[in-house]
């Protein structure tokens, strides 16, 4: 029985009249009773506008808003609180980079190097920068096994390359990129890093000033917290000298009729009312996940990709994507297809036996032409899964092709 299981009310409900079997967590996350209580209580007892009041009610929100603050400060070892902008979600954070950090540095003739499986969040603002700017897109591609070679990161990240936006963790193939590889030969050529963490952060630990990046992004959503509320960590020193990327209440120092001054860090870039309660579920979560512990979570994930791998395997018409042979540098994410049948019907027939897994392109369209395919199916593994969850999908998973009128 997993200790967890208990923590999360969702996974005690049933899908359809069967027990919900929740494998699509690198979608989202389920939020443990403490998160959903953090929030609920922020609502009943501390509900106010953070920094705008003198009154008590003002007073406490701010202080709350800001101690989750230090709280992500201390979780992924930032220099300091200011360099810890709260947002909306990785999204957000990512197209604030490219909006006032890309647009404003980056010339034309210079090169922006990326991944071939980043999310689009990842891809799409930096098209956007690339083509404002005449800026060149160059892309690193994987090897047979979706791992980065040596040769290929230092192939793609040249002296003209001024900036390397890249994921920590494939959203579709789950493979762990070598990011202090690239982050030393990117800083090497002079380039800045923009590190996606979105699907590395629930896993395992973000030490920013350890890696040196000097960007990253993560999703509260992902990570057990609320969703509506992420974060971007830039180094002080650049978030200081950016424009900021969105204007008006709280972002400003003075007003006049002709002109404005912005306010210092980290206000600049947090205009308008924050998410406060989002922000005090995700301190909560963040401190679930370290009372869980990440050798916790690693342990039971590794376990559980390799038990799900081995029963693929002995499914007849399956097609596992990405490394197969070995779950180290990997996550519990694992991207599938049944042949003659989509991944939308799959997903729809495991779905009748309570199963939830994700279908689709995964906001990852160049990776699916790299890998020559539409669309898949994605399973995503998280601690509070177990091996039943496991079973009752490869079950459900044998049964696909017989339904549409296969044979086995």
């Amino acid at each position: 029985m997993n200790p967890y299981l208990i923590d999360f009310p969702i996974l005690q409900e049933k899908a359809t009249e069967k027990r919900l079997v929740y494998l699509d967590n690198a979608a989202t996350t389920q939020k443990p009773l403490s998160v959903i209580k953090a929030v609920e209580e922020y609502y009943r007892a501390s509900n106010a506008n953070p920094y705008r009041g003198l009154y008590q009610l003002s007073v406490k929100a701010t202080q709350e808003y800001e101690n989750a603050r230090h709280t992500v400060n201390e979780f992924i070892g930032a220099e300091d609180d200011s360099e810890i902008i709260f947002t909306r979600n990785a999204t957000e954070s990512l197209n604030l980079v490219a909006y006032s950090y890309g647009l404003p540095f980056l010339q034309k003739g210079d090169e922006i190097t990326l991944s071939v499986m980043e999310h689009h969040s990842n891809l799409v603002p930096w098209q956007m920068v690339a083509k404002a700017k005449g800026v060149k897109l160059n892309f690193l591609y994987p090897d047979a096994t979706g791992h980065f070679t040596d040769e290929e990161i230092e192939k793609k990240i040249t002296q003209n390359t001024k900036l390397v936006a890249v994921t920590y963790v494939s959203n579709v193939l789950g493979t762990v990129n070598p990011v202090a590889k690239i982050i030393d030969t990117a800083h090497s050529a002079g380039a800045v890093v923009v590190l996606d963490c979105a699907q590395s952060i629930p896993h395992f630990p973000l030490n920013v000033k350890d890696l040196d990046v000097d960007f990253a992004a993560f999703s509260g959503h992902k990570m057990l917290a609320p969703m509506g509320i992420g974060v971007l960590y830039g180094k002080k020193m650049l978030l200081e000298k950016m424009p900021p990327f969105l204007t008006g209440g709280e972002m400003i120092e003075y007003v006049y009729e002709q002109d404005a001054t912005f306010a210092q860090l980290p206000q600049k870039f947090e205009a308008g009312t924050p998410n406060v309660g989002g922000a005090v579920g995700m301190a909560e979560a963040i401190r679930y996940l370290q009372k869980v512990g990440y050798d916790t979570i690693q342990k039971t994930e590794s376990e559980l990709l390799a038990y799900t791998l081995q029963g693929l395997s002995g499914i007849p018409h399956v097609t596992v994507y990405g490394d197969t042979a070995s779950t180290r540098n990997r996550c519990g994410v694992i991207s599938f297809n049944v042949d003659d049948v989509h991944p939308h019907d799959v997903a729809t027939i495991l779905n009748e036996d309570g199963v939830a897994v994700r279908a689709g392109h995964h906001c990852a369209q160049p990776l699916m032409r790299f890998l020559n395919v539409n669309a898949t199916c994605r399973l995503s593994l998280y601690f509070y899964n177990t091996k039943e969850d496991i079973d009752i999908f490869l079950e459900s998973l044998k049964k696909v092709r017989g339904w549409l009128g296969y044979g086995a």
